[in-house]
Protein backbone atom coordinates (compact mmCIF):
# COMPACT_ATOMS: atom_id res chain seq x y z
CA UNK A 1 0.00 0.00 0.00
CA UNK A 2 1.34 3.42 -0.97
CA UNK A 3 0.57 6.33 1.37
CA UNK A 4 1.43 10.03 1.03
CA UNK A 5 1.43 12.71 3.70
CA UNK A 6 0.94 16.23 2.34
CA UNK A 7 0.02 19.63 3.72
CA UNK A 8 1.06 23.19 4.31
CA UNK A 9 4.59 23.76 5.53
CA UNK A 10 4.57 23.64 9.32
CA UNK A 11 1.28 21.75 9.50
CA UNK A 12 2.95 18.75 11.09
CA UNK A 13 2.91 16.35 8.15
CA UNK A 14 6.43 15.07 8.84
CA UNK A 15 5.57 14.49 12.48
CA UNK A 16 2.33 12.69 11.55
CA UNK A 17 4.02 10.60 8.87
CA UNK A 18 6.76 9.58 11.32
CA UNK A 19 4.18 8.59 13.93
CA UNK A 20 2.32 6.49 11.35
CA UNK A 21 5.58 4.84 10.30
CA UNK A 22 6.33 4.03 13.95
CA UNK A 23 2.82 2.63 14.32
CA UNK A 24 3.29 0.36 11.30
CA UNK A 25 6.65 -0.79 12.64
CA UNK A 26 4.94 -2.07 15.79
CA UNK A 27 2.90 -4.42 13.58
CA UNK A 28 6.12 -5.87 12.08
CA UNK A 29 4.77 -5.07 8.60
CA UNK A 30 7.28 -4.49 5.78
CA UNK A 31 7.68 -0.70 5.51
CA UNK A 32 9.66 1.58 3.21
CA UNK A 33 9.68 5.20 4.40
CA UNK A 34 10.62 7.93 1.91
CA UNK A 35 11.55 11.53 2.68
CA UNK A 36 10.52 13.41 -0.47
CA UNK A 37 10.33 16.85 1.13
CA UNK A 38 12.69 19.65 0.16
CA UNK A 39 13.34 20.00 3.91
CA UNK A 40 14.74 16.63 4.91
CA UNK A 41 13.43 16.04 8.44
CA UNK A 42 11.88 12.57 8.36
CA UNK A 43 15.09 10.85 9.50
CA UNK A 44 15.29 13.06 12.58
CA UNK A 45 11.58 12.48 13.28
CA UNK A 46 12.31 8.75 13.25
CA UNK A 47 15.04 9.19 15.83
CA UNK A 48 18.22 9.60 13.80
CA UNK A 49 20.74 12.08 15.13
CA UNK A 50 22.11 14.84 12.90
CA UNK A 51 25.10 12.80 11.76
CA UNK A 52 23.01 9.75 10.93
CA UNK A 53 20.39 11.81 9.09
CA UNK A 54 23.04 13.64 7.07
CA UNK A 55 24.62 10.32 6.10
CA UNK A 56 21.47 9.01 4.42
CA UNK A 57 22.23 8.37 0.74
CA UNK A 58 20.46 10.66 -1.70
CA UNK A 59 18.25 8.83 -4.19
CA UNK A 60 18.91 11.57 -6.74
CA UNK A 61 22.62 10.85 -6.59
CA UNK A 62 21.95 7.21 -7.50
CA UNK A 63 19.55 7.91 -10.35
CA UNK A 64 21.81 6.28 -13.02
CA UNK A 65 21.91 3.06 -10.98
CA UNK A 66 18.14 3.18 -10.39
CA UNK A 67 17.45 3.64 -14.10
CA UNK A 68 19.86 0.93 -15.19
CA UNK A 69 18.42 -1.57 -12.73
CA UNK A 70 14.76 -0.86 -13.52
CA UNK A 71 15.36 -0.92 -17.28
CA UNK A 72 16.32 -4.57 -17.06
CA UNK A 73 15.85 -6.22 -20.46
CA UNK A 74 13.01 -4.01 -21.66
CA UNK A 75 13.59 -3.80 -25.44
CA UNK A 76 11.61 -0.54 -25.68
CA UNK A 77 14.18 1.32 -23.57
CA UNK A 78 17.40 1.51 -25.54
CA UNK A 79 19.50 2.90 -22.70
CA UNK A 80 19.20 4.22 -19.16
CA UNK A 81 19.97 7.67 -20.56
CA UNK A 82 16.60 7.69 -22.32
CA UNK A 83 14.66 7.06 -19.10
CA UNK A 84 12.95 9.98 -17.39
CA UNK A 85 11.06 10.19 -14.10
CA UNK A 86 7.80 9.03 -15.69
CA UNK A 87 9.14 6.12 -17.76
CA UNK A 88 6.67 3.25 -17.24
CA UNK A 89 7.64 -0.40 -16.91
CA UNK A 90 7.06 -2.88 -19.69
CA UNK A 91 7.87 -6.46 -20.54
CA UNK A 92 11.43 -7.11 -19.39
CA UNK A 93 11.58 -4.25 -16.90
CA UNK A 94 12.64 -5.03 -13.36
CA UNK A 95 10.00 -4.36 -10.74
CA UNK A 96 10.54 -3.44 -7.12
CA UNK A 97 8.92 -5.19 -4.22
CA UNK A 98 8.77 -3.81 -0.73
CA UNK A 99 10.02 -6.85 1.14
CA UNK A 100 13.01 -7.84 -0.94
CA UNK A 101 16.70 -7.11 -1.34
CA UNK A 102 17.84 -5.40 -4.52
CA UNK A 103 20.57 -2.99 -5.71
CA UNK A 104 18.24 0.03 -5.39
CA UNK A 105 17.66 -0.60 -1.69
CA UNK A 106 21.33 -1.47 -1.19
CA UNK A 107 22.36 1.92 -2.58
CA UNK A 108 19.54 4.15 -1.35
CA UNK A 109 17.96 2.66 1.77
CA UNK A 110 19.11 2.36 5.35
CA UNK A 111 17.48 0.27 8.06
CA UNK A 112 16.10 2.22 11.03
CA UNK A 113 15.25 0.33 14.19
CA UNK A 114 12.01 1.47 15.80
CA UNK A 115 11.40 -0.36 19.06
CA UNK A 116 11.03 -4.04 18.25
CA UNK A 117 10.46 -3.32 14.56
CA UNK A 118 12.41 -1.77 11.72
CA UNK A 119 11.78 0.12 8.49
CA UNK A 120 13.80 0.94 5.41
CA UNK A 121 14.36 4.70 5.09
CA UNK A 122 15.09 6.42 1.78
CA UNK A 123 15.55 10.12 1.03
CA UNK A 124 15.57 12.16 -2.15
CA UNK A 125 18.42 14.20 -0.74
CA UNK A 126 18.62 17.88 0.19
CA UNK A 127 19.51 20.81 -2.00
CA UNK A 128 23.27 21.17 -2.23
CA UNK A 129 25.34 24.27 -2.87
CA UNK A 130 25.83 23.19 -6.49
CA UNK A 131 22.04 23.02 -6.95
CA UNK A 132 21.36 26.59 -5.90
CA UNK A 133 20.11 28.72 -8.76
CA UNK A 134 20.43 26.00 -11.38
CA UNK A 135 18.48 22.90 -10.28
CA UNK A 136 14.82 22.12 -9.80
CA UNK A 137 13.91 20.13 -6.70
CA UNK A 138 11.42 18.09 -8.69
CA UNK A 139 14.33 16.49 -10.56
CA UNK A 140 15.38 14.93 -7.24
CA UNK A 141 11.84 13.74 -6.49
CA UNK A 142 11.89 12.10 -9.94
CA UNK A 143 13.81 9.18 -8.45
CA UNK A 144 10.88 8.51 -6.12
CA UNK A 145 8.37 8.67 -8.97
CA UNK A 146 10.41 6.28 -11.10
CA UNK A 147 10.62 3.78 -8.24
CA UNK A 148 6.89 3.98 -7.49
CA UNK A 149 6.14 3.46 -11.20
CA UNK A 150 8.00 0.15 -10.96
CA UNK A 151 6.70 -0.90 -7.54
CA UNK A 152 4.49 -3.95 -7.02
CA UNK A 153 2.99 -3.98 -3.54
CA UNK A 154 0.21 -5.84 -1.81
CA UNK A 155 -1.96 -5.83 1.28
CA UNK A 156 0.05 -5.58 4.49
CA UNK A 157 3.05 -3.94 2.78
CA UNK A 158 3.58 -0.20 3.04
CA UNK A 159 5.43 2.66 1.39
CA UNK A 160 4.97 5.92 3.30
CA UNK A 161 6.12 9.11 1.56
CA UNK A 162 6.54 12.45 3.31
CA UNK A 163 5.86 14.75 0.36
CA UNK A 164 7.07 18.28 -0.25
CA UNK A 165 4.90 20.98 1.29
CA UNK A 166 1.97 22.79 -0.32
CA UNK A 167 0.91 22.19 -3.91
CA UNK A 168 4.44 21.56 -5.23
CA UNK A 169 3.52 17.88 -5.40
CA UNK A 170 1.54 18.61 -8.55
CA UNK A 171 4.65 19.48 -10.55
CA UNK A 172 4.76 15.80 -11.53
CA UNK A 173 2.45 12.82 -11.71
CA UNK A 174 3.74 11.61 -8.34
CA UNK A 175 0.53 12.70 -6.61
CA UNK A 176 -1.40 9.94 -8.44
CA UNK A 177 0.89 7.14 -7.29
CA UNK A 178 -0.79 6.52 -3.93
CA UNK A 179 -3.59 4.37 -2.56
CA UNK A 180 -4.25 6.98 0.11
CA UNK A 181 -3.20 10.60 0.55
CA UNK A 182 -3.45 12.08 4.03
CA UNK A 183 -3.58 15.87 4.02
CA UNK A 184 -2.51 17.22 7.39
CA UNK A 185 -4.42 20.41 8.15
CA UNK A 186 -4.27 22.79 11.06
CA UNK A 187 -7.47 24.68 11.96
CA UNK A 188 -6.30 27.78 10.06
CA UNK A 189 -7.34 29.55 6.85
CA UNK A 190 -3.92 28.99 5.24
CA UNK A 191 -4.05 25.27 5.89
CA UNK A 192 -7.59 25.03 4.51
CA UNK A 193 -6.48 26.93 1.39
CA UNK A 194 -3.89 24.22 0.71
CA UNK A 195 -6.56 21.55 1.24
CA UNK A 196 -8.90 23.21 -1.29
CA UNK A 197 -6.14 23.56 -3.86
CA UNK A 198 -5.07 19.94 -3.40
CA UNK A 199 -8.63 18.66 -3.61
CA UNK A 200 -9.30 20.63 -6.80
CA UNK A 201 -6.18 19.36 -8.53
CA UNK A 202 -6.67 15.78 -7.34
CA UNK A 203 -10.36 15.50 -8.23
CA UNK A 204 -9.86 14.69 -11.91
CA UNK A 205 -7.46 11.84 -11.09
CA UNK A 206 -9.55 9.99 -8.51
CA UNK A 207 -6.97 10.59 -5.79
CA UNK A 208 -8.18 9.16 -2.46
CA UNK A 209 -7.82 12.12 -0.10
CA UNK A 210 -8.57 12.26 3.63
CA UNK A 211 -7.83 15.10 6.03
CA UNK A 212 -6.03 14.63 9.33
CA UNK A 213 -6.68 17.57 11.62
CA UNK A 214 -3.56 18.48 13.61
CA UNK A 215 -2.97 20.80 16.55
CA UNK A 216 -6.68 20.65 17.40
CA UNK A 217 -7.07 22.18 20.84
CA UNK A 218 -10.79 22.17 21.48
CA UNK A 219 -14.36 22.07 20.17
CA UNK A 220 -13.99 25.34 18.23
CA UNK A 221 -11.00 23.99 16.28
CA UNK A 222 -12.88 20.77 15.54
CA UNK A 223 -16.00 22.64 14.43
CA UNK A 224 -13.90 24.83 12.13
CA UNK A 225 -12.34 21.84 10.38
CA UNK A 226 -15.66 20.04 10.03
CA UNK A 227 -17.23 23.12 8.51
CA UNK A 228 -14.37 23.60 6.03
CA UNK A 229 -13.55 20.06 4.89
CA UNK A 230 -16.77 18.16 5.61
CA UNK A 231 -16.67 14.40 5.19
CA UNK A 232 -13.01 14.51 4.10
CA UNK A 233 -12.07 14.94 7.77
CA UNK A 234 -10.99 11.49 8.94
CA UNK A 235 -9.57 12.11 12.40
CA UNK A 236 -7.93 14.79 14.52
CA UNK A 237 -4.77 14.85 16.61
CA UNK A 238 -4.22 17.09 19.59
CA UNK A 239 -1.33 18.10 21.80
CA UNK A 240 1.22 15.39 22.57
CA UNK A 241 3.81 15.48 25.35
CA UNK A 242 5.37 12.42 23.68
CA UNK A 243 5.87 14.35 20.43
CA UNK A 244 7.25 17.34 22.31
CA UNK A 245 9.83 15.10 23.99
CA UNK A 246 10.68 13.49 20.63
CA UNK A 247 11.29 16.90 19.07
CA UNK A 248 13.72 17.62 21.91
CA UNK A 249 15.57 14.40 21.10
CA UNK A 250 14.28 12.63 24.22
CA UNK A 251 11.54 10.29 23.01
CA UNK A 252 9.93 7.82 25.38
CA UNK A 253 8.99 4.34 24.25
CA UNK A 254 6.40 4.56 21.46
CA UNK A 255 4.00 2.53 23.60
CA UNK A 256 3.78 5.59 25.86
CA UNK A 257 2.25 7.79 23.15
CA UNK A 258 -1.07 9.10 24.43
CA UNK A 259 -3.95 6.70 23.79
CA UNK A 260 -6.10 9.26 21.87
CA UNK A 261 -3.23 9.77 19.45
CA UNK A 262 -2.56 6.03 19.20
CA UNK A 263 -6.26 5.59 18.38
CA UNK A 264 -5.92 8.21 15.64
CA UNK A 265 -3.05 6.21 14.11
CA UNK A 266 -5.19 3.08 14.17
CA UNK A 267 -7.87 5.03 12.31
CA UNK A 268 -5.34 5.99 9.62
CA UNK A 269 -4.27 2.36 9.35
CA UNK A 270 -7.87 1.20 8.92
CA UNK A 271 -8.45 3.80 6.18
CA UNK A 272 -5.38 2.57 4.32
CA UNK A 273 -6.46 -1.07 4.63
CA UNK A 274 -9.92 -0.18 3.28
CA UNK A 275 -8.38 1.52 0.26
CA UNK A 276 -6.91 -1.80 -0.85
CA UNK A 277 -10.34 -3.01 -1.92
CA UNK A 278 -10.70 0.01 -4.21
CA UNK A 279 -7.45 -0.57 -6.07
CA UNK A 280 -7.63 -0.17 -9.82
CA UNK A 281 -4.35 -1.22 -11.39
CA UNK A 282 -5.64 -0.46 -14.89
CA UNK A 283 -6.33 3.15 -13.92
CA UNK A 284 -2.97 3.32 -12.20
CA UNK A 285 -1.24 2.17 -15.39
CA UNK A 286 -3.26 4.56 -17.58
CA UNK A 287 -2.32 7.53 -15.40
CA UNK A 288 1.31 6.49 -15.44
CA UNK A 289 1.29 6.43 -19.24
CA UNK A 290 -0.67 9.71 -19.39
CA UNK A 291 1.96 11.63 -17.46
CA UNK A 292 4.79 9.95 -19.33
CA UNK A 293 3.42 11.00 -22.72
CA UNK A 294 2.78 14.50 -21.38
CA UNK A 295 6.34 14.84 -20.10
CA UNK A 296 7.78 13.32 -23.25
CA UNK A 297 6.08 15.91 -25.44
CA UNK A 298 6.78 18.79 -23.08
CA UNK A 299 10.50 18.28 -22.47
CA UNK A 300 11.54 14.60 -22.40
CA UNK A 301 11.97 14.02 -26.13
CA UNK A 302 14.07 17.13 -26.50
CA UNK A 303 16.22 16.31 -23.49
CA UNK A 304 16.94 12.69 -24.40
CA UNK A 305 16.88 12.96 -28.18
CA UNK A 306 14.53 9.97 -28.32
CA UNK A 307 10.86 9.33 -29.00
CA UNK A 308 9.83 8.47 -25.46
CA UNK A 309 6.30 7.56 -26.52
CA UNK A 310 7.84 4.40 -27.96
CA UNK A 311 8.72 3.31 -24.42
CA UNK A 312 5.06 2.61 -23.67
CA UNK A 313 4.24 -1.08 -23.81
CA UNK A 314 0.50 -1.20 -24.64
CA UNK A 315 0.24 -4.85 -23.63
CA UNK A 316 1.71 -4.33 -20.17
CA UNK A 317 -0.36 -3.58 -17.07
CA UNK A 318 1.19 -3.23 -13.65
CA UNK A 319 -0.53 -5.28 -10.96
CA UNK A 320 0.30 -7.42 -7.97
CA UNK A 321 1.02 -10.41 -10.16
CA UNK A 322 3.25 -8.62 -12.65
CA UNK A 323 6.68 -10.11 -13.11
CA UNK A 324 9.79 -8.22 -14.06
CA UNK A 325 12.89 -9.49 -15.82
CA UNK A 326 13.96 -13.01 -14.94
CA UNK A 327 15.60 -13.30 -11.54
CA UNK A 328 18.66 -14.78 -13.23
CA UNK A 329 19.30 -11.51 -15.04
CA UNK A 330 22.46 -10.02 -13.46
CA UNK A 331 22.10 -6.68 -11.72
CA UNK A 332 24.18 -3.77 -13.01
CA UNK A 333 27.60 -3.42 -11.51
Amino acid sequence: MKIAFVGKGGSGKTTLSSLFIRHLATTRAPVVAVDADINQHLGAALGLDETEAAALPAMGAHLPLIKDYLRGENPRITSADTMIKTTPPGEGSRLLRIDEDNPVYDACARTVRLGDGAVRLMATGPFTESDLGVACYHSKVGAVELCLNHLVDGRGEFVVVDMTAGSDSFASGLFTRFDMTFLVAEPTRKSIAVYRQYKEYARDFDVALRVVGNKVQGPEDLAFLRAEVGDDLLVTVGHSDWVRAMEKGRPARFEELEEPNRAALRTLHAAVDASYDRRDWQRYTRQMVHFHLKNAQSWGNAKTGADLAAQVDPAFALDEFARGAAAATPAPA
